[in-house]
């Protein structure tokens, strides 16, 4: 648990990389810079340990590149149209950090999201398990959104060989929150190839359409005889590059699903993940409502990682828990909005195994 030097950010303070173990070797290698998982080691079908998720070995490579590996997302995890929303009859603008298809609008909390925070770090243990718990406290106007919010995130591994993520917010005005994890996983090994042949379960009857800006139409479609279709296990590669208008949108998947469980009360199970070369299973469970799906379709071998491997195409995949994006301004959507008063609590459990 003794941190480590992790290299300095843009404005000159020292990031710090902080360690959780079990016996079993599960290891997860945290930041207190965006509150982002640098490694996860996991055992594959003979014991052999192997890293599963993209990042780079220092601050300033995050810094300076990377695409949102393993960081914490937020005030509001994925997109939010034209980088506006209205909220008891005021308009609120944010930065316009993002623009496929020149559509103009505002992704993952912006530029200076939380992915680009230096977070306080308290050494903790979760039901008797070794814990992280990172605190941020975002300002009343930071990146556009109103009041002062305070945010916990608690890493922890369980005995069930399970990475952890409890998320906590509260607020003194109205807010839009929409807190996830944005790892991207290759369960075969970080550098080792593409996901393409990895199988996929997402227990998820429906998901939201979206235009070529990637912004929900405010919909919710079956995905029955559709590409979409992962109710079964499905190889991710399967039908990504088929002529569907929503593939071509996403330039592959790059979509929420609307999980079966809904809001959970407790975690339920969303996503099942099976890499067949090296045996590994990753179970996720949630108690939200969604989860965006992206094939790492933007990756294209130019990013070299922890182990000096390129990352090209496809060669990761993020499913992160979720609510709808865009949901300020779909009434439609499950309410994203954090009042005074209330507590936003969220939990995702990232469970291994083999096969």
């Amino acid at each position: 648990m003794k941190p480590q030097s992790f290299g300095r950010i843009p404005d000159g303070r020292a990031a710090r990389l902080f360690t959780l173990k079990l016996p079993s070797g599960l290891q997860a290698d945290i930041t207190d810079y965006g509150g982002t998982v640098v490694r996860l080691l996991v055992p594959d079908r003979t014991g052999k340990l192997g890293d599963v998720v993209l990042g780079f070995n220092d601050a300033e490579t995050y810094a300076a590149k990377s695409p949102y590996f393993g960081c914490v997302i937020g005030r509001f995890g994925n997109r939010i149209a034209g980088g506006r929303f209205s909220l008891d009859g005021h308009v609120y603008s944010l930065a316009t950090n993002n623009a496929p298809d020149g559509q103009p609008c505002h992704l993952h909390g912006g530029p200076e999201g939380f992915h680009r925070k230096l977070w306080s770090v308290e050494l903790d243990r979760h039901e008797g398990n070794p814990a992280l718990r990172l605190t941020y406290q975002s300002r009343d106007g930071e990146e556009g959104y109103p009041g002062n919010l305070t945010v916990t995130v608690v890493y922890s591994l369980t005995t069930d060989q399970a990475l952890r993520i409890d998320y906590e917010a509260t607020g003194d005005r109205p807010t839009p929150v929409n807190l996830t994890n944005h790892s991207y996983f290759n369960l075969q090994g970080e550098g080792h190839g593409t996901i393409l042949d990895h199988e996929l379960i997402l227990r998820a009857a429906h998901f939201t359409p979206v235009n070529s800006g990637l912004i929900p139409t405010g919909e919710t479609a079956p995905v029955k005889d559709t590409p979409f279709d992962f109710q079964s296990p499905r190889k991710i590669g399967a039908f990504i590059d088929a002529v569907h208008p929503q593939l071509i949108n996403g330039a592959g998947y790059d979509h929420n699903f609307v999980l079966d469980a809904g809001n959970a009360v407790q975690p339920a199970l969303a996503a099942i993940v099976d890499d067949p070369h090296s045996g590994r299973r990753m179970e996720i469970l949630t108690t939200e409502p969604g989860v965006q799906f992206y094939s790492g379709n933007f990756l294209d071998g130019t990013l070299t990682g922890k182990t000096g491997r390129p990352y090209p195409k496809r060669s990761g995949f993020c499913l992160e828990t979720q609510h709808f994006p865009d949901s300020p301004n779909q009434p439609a959507f499950p309410n994203t909005i954090l009042r005074p008063g209330q507590i936003f609590r969220s939990t995702t459990i990232h469970r291994f195994s083999v096969k």
